[in-house]
């Protein structure tokens, strides 16, 4: 049983210092990219056909006019003007959609199982020295 225990605490050791050295900045980067991430908000706007592609024009919320040429082919005849819901981004209002945005997490999410992975590791270690 004692030799197992010997054994147990390298693996610990190295796994605090695998779980807390990426983990924790990891987590100080998703903090920044939630600090710097601007707002989305909708409108009332409507689509259009333009040399192929979907075209969209609404009016923000400075009531300045925006158009903007979405990467979506217009298929031939399916493209009908007509009022649509817009999202787009306040700090950059060429950046938009018909469909709400979806803010992804990965840095945030690897961040605390690394970090957690660390803590566990390090709880791990201080039971270890009380056995």
């Amino acid at each position: 049983m004692a030799g197992s225990l010997d054994v147990l605490g390298p693996i610990l050791e190295m796994m605090t210092w695998v779980g807390f050295v990426p983990g924790v900045p990891l987590l100080l980067c998703a903090w920044v990219i939630a600090r710097r991430r601007c707002v989305w908000t909708t409108a009332e706007g409507e689509q259009f056909a333009a040399g192929g592609f979907l075209g969209l024009h609404w009016v923000d919320r400075a009531n300045e006019e925006q158009k903007v040429l979405l990467d979506i082919p217009a298929r031939e005849g399916s493209v009908e003007s007509g009022a649509v819901l817009v999202h787009y981004d306040l700090c950059h209002p060429s950046r938009c959609s018909l469909h709400p945005p979806r803010h992804d997490n990965t840095v945030l999410i690897l961040g605390w199982i690394l970090t957690g992975v660390g803590i566990l590791s390090t709880l791990g270690g201080f039971v270890l020295l009380l056995l």
